[in-house]
């Protein structure tokens, strides 16, 4: 459950940033924003290959 929280914790982050860029115009804010949603999809990939795992592993 702990990448669940990672997971929590990115997107609000990635919400400030893009609320800043998108609202005022700062451009560092997008690039956080954009290396923020790589982390999430690669913490989202992670979590899926281990729920497969855990899948194949039960039967």
């Amino acid at each position: 459950m702990d990448k669940i929280e990672e997971l929590k914790s990115l997107i609000n982050t990635v919400e400030e940033d893009c609320d800043k860029f998108f609202e005022k115009g700062n451009k560092a804010a997008g690039v956080r924003a954009r290396k923020t949603l790589q982390e999430i999809k690669k913490l989202a990939q992670e979590l899926r290959v281990e729920i497969q795992a855990s899948k194949q592993t039960e039967k």
